[in-house]
């Protein structure tokens, strides 16, 4: 079954034969700005290992980035969608109730670790929908026109979006962006200023907040901080509890609305159902939590959460929309739900993350071009660089991993500003042999890739 199957490469080279004619065919029919650098074409997909047309199987540890938690083809998830296909595929939330849509506003109000105990949810089809209802929401409560972003944040590629989106590489010519959404710097103590540690440096981040508010907006016309727990394109950076917590403060003391996005962290990846659980766990609640992502096993769907008087105080008409909470994605979704409950994925996720992390350790202690391994749960970033010193960053070293992965069975994913970090996100029903085997091919990958450049001596990484 491919579900147990471990990786394994049949053709001489990658793409095979068939998988190399539909490649074509795509670089013929599709915008070439939507890449794809793998070598790759899926014939069919079980937890966490995906076989292609040519009878290739590989691991997968990018898992739809994220959006596969619970893996590929979920027996539990494939029966919620059939049993619902049987009866009707959609009705506009607008138009006409279907149960399934309630259910999984309940759920999800319920579990959600927001502020208010009267909570409501809501549903539109894409991460970067469910941060701008988000923002929507904050900016109808609060009367305000501004926001607060970070360095290295991602929220989509919507024009909202890709203005509150770090990386501008992703907006290359697409301006003018909407105004009111200003810019601080996210803690990354990595890559804190030289002989900045611990306290120095969160005062250090929280200093860059506070800049905002002299040199952009006054506190009083800020809507929303916007903040994701876990960084995702930005290099799998953990917010540090200590930020959190001031940053809440910050926000109480302004009137300011705390909005969590949850769209890549989500759904038991950190350990936790979401990410911002340990938020709450250290008395620290946001007003609004954005979700998507995993939530629906690769349907398109996504969440909005906030207690009842903020969800309330939107005009008719301003939110909502065709597909939003489509009828088998909202199946899917609670089957999601009960799939990560029944079979603790949450508990899953920090067993994966030892093992991983773990491993990498090791590999730090023989290739000096580990500069850092962090994470929470199974969400695990590393981090390479040419110079432990200088930290100068390493794109170059992970685009020849990749390749070199992917040539051996195990799919992986770059992130970070820079392109020097790899990120572990593989299905959470993955196999510890499937974590063993692709392990072992990633550092035969590094045994092969890292001796090709210089290495310089430096102090050994820790892991968050």
């Amino acid at each position: 079954m491919l579900r147990n199957a471990l990786p394994k490469i049949v053709t001489k080279v990658l793409p095979g034969p068939q998988a190399a004619q539909i490649i074509a065919r795509r670089a013929q029919a599709v915008p070439s700005a939507i890449r794809c650098d793998y070598p790759v074409v899926i014939d069919r997909a079980e937890g966490a290992m995906v076989a292609d047309v040519d009878g290739n199987i590989f691991v997968d540890w990018v898992g739809g980035v994220g959006v596969l938690n619970v893996g590929y083809s979920h027996p539990d998830v494939l029966a919620a969608i059939h049993a619902q296909t049987d009866r009707y595929l959609h009705a506009m939330a607008n138009i006409i109730t279907h149960p399934g849509y309630v259910e999984l506003a309940e759920a999800l109000a319920s579990r959600a670790p927001i502020r208010g105990e009267r909570r409501r949810a809501y549903f539109t089809n894409s991460g970067a929908e469910a941060d701008e209802n988000a923002v929507k929401l904050a900016k109808a409560f609060t009367g305000r026109p501004n926001i607060i972003v970070f360095s290295g944040a991602f929220h989509g590629r919507t024009l909202l979006t890709m203005a509150m989106t770090s990386k501008k590489a992703y907006a290359r010519g697409m301006g003018p962006f909407p105004d009111g959404v200003y810019r601080a710097d996210f803690p990354n103590l990595y890559r804190a200023p030289a002989g900045l540690e611990g306290s120095d440096a969160i005062a250090y981040y929280l200093s860059s907040l506070e800049q905002v508010f002299e040199q952009a907006s006054l506190p009083e016309y800020v809507a929303a901080i916007v903040v994701e727990p876990v960084q995702g394109e930005g290099g799998f950076i953990p917010a540090p509890l200590e930020w959190v917590q001031a940053v809440r403060e910050i926000c109480d003391r302004h009137g300011i609305l705390l909005i969590v996005d949850e769209v890549q962290s989500g759904f038991c990846r950190t350990g936790r159902l979401f990410a911002s659980d340990y938020w709450a766990e250290a008395g620290i609640r946001p007003d609004i939590l954005a979700t998507a992502k995993s939530i629906a096993a690769g349907l398109p769907l996504s969440a909005i959460i906030a207690r009842e008087e903020i969800t309330e105080s939107v005009p008719a008409g301003v939110i909502g929309g065709t597909f939003g909470g489509n009828a088998v994605a909202c199946a899917a979704g609670l089957a999601v739900l009960r799939v990560m409950e029944r079979d603790q994925l949450a508990r899953r996720a920090i067993e994966i993350g030892a093992i991983v992390t773990a491993r990498y350790r090791a590999w730090a202690e023989r290739f000096d071009v580990i500069g850092d391994i962090r994470g929470l749960g199974a969400m695990i970033g590393l981090e390479f660089v040419k110079d432990r010193t200088t930290k100068e960053p390493y794109p170059e070293l992970v685009r020849d991993l990749i390749a070199e992965a992917a040539s051996r069975g195990l799919l992986i994913e770059s992130a970070g500003t820079c392109g020097n970090v790899i990120r572990f996100l593989a299905p959470l029903v993955i196999t510890d042999a499937q974590i063993a085997a692709g392990l072992d091919i990633l550092e035969a990958s590094l045994e092969a890739s890292v001796p090709r450049v210089p290495q310089t001596a430096g102090s050994t990484p820790g892991a968050a």
